[in-house]
């Protein structure tokens, strides 16, 4: 969607940090998936399937750097051109394939994987829509395949978290527990092996210069301080963030589908 087309006092939070040049939009940042990487095993030739791929730059990422195969589905038909013409550039046509497809409807896809990978997907969805992506999810792994996720966390509160976070974003932003997303993958089938958690630092200016890097950094607080729409709605979700800072974090999981 582009930024004139958007309605900046409705448009869910995550447009309006991606209009605000805001790339990196997971809970943890580069360092949390970087992390969530470091759990995985991969191994040249296993197959991954990355739910919400986008533009397909960690798809891409993801064959290059660790030889895998990957599937991306993005429901968006225009970044599936977009990802297709990147993977096309980077030379990866036979390593990455991405799909026009629902993450509700992973059915539709007939292969099983080795890996199924989702970053800052489940945090948006009902308790319903959390259990039916998982299970399909878990549908899509082979026996022993991993699902890897990372996502928003809520260590206490939830309830008044979820309230204030659907305010401000003007989404279904709802963060679990811990034990909660822990129980949303054994749930569907999946045997957590691996979970670690840290501090969320979306709107953290040190964390967004790891992770959008200074020039980014620059663009992003430009369009903050010209743009007064887009200004109003990201201080208005930095309070809240701030305001819950000690309740806040990250998650990243690895858990494995039973044989």
């Amino acid at each position: 969607m582009t930024n004139t087309a958007l309605n900046f006092k409705t448009a869910p939070g995550h447009e309006v940090l991606a209009a605000a040049g805001k790339k990196m939009l997971r809970p943890g940042g580069k360092a949390a998936t970087e992390m969530l990487l470091e759990l995985a095993d991969f191994k040249s030739g296993d197959t991954v399937l990355e739910l919400a791929a986008s533009f397909g730059y960690s798809s891409i990422a993801l064959a290059e750097r660790f030889g895998v195969k990957v599937v991306g589905v993005e429901k968006n038909p225009e970044s599936v051109a977009r990802a297709r013409a990147n993977v096309a550039a980077a030379g990866l046509s036979d390593r990455v394939e991405i799909v026009e497809g629902d993450i509700f409807h992973l059915d539709r896809i007939s292969q099983q994987f080795d890996w199924v990978l989702a970053e800052a997907i489940l945090t948006m969805q009902s308790p319903s829509g959390k259990a039916k992506i998982v299970s399909g999810i878990c549908d899509r792994l082979k026996p022993g395949g991993k699902f890897l996720s990372h996502e928003l966390l809520a260590r206490n509160r939830e309830s008044e978290i979820h309230k204030a976070l659907s305010e401000v974003t003007r989404a279904n932003s709802t963060p679990l527990s811990e034990s909660g997303w822990i129980a949303v993958c054994q749930n569907a089938g999946l045997q957590v092996e691996k979970c670690q958690s840290g501090a969320m630092g979306l709107l953290n200016l040190r964390r967004m210069l790891d992770d959008e890097g200074f020039a980014g950094t620059v663009r992003i607080l430009w369009n903050v301080f010209s743009r007064s729409q887009i200004r109003d709605r990201i201080l208005a979700m930095r309070r809240v963030f701030q305001h819950y800072q000690e309740d806040l974090g990250y998650i990243i999981i690895c858990a494995q589908k039973q044989s």
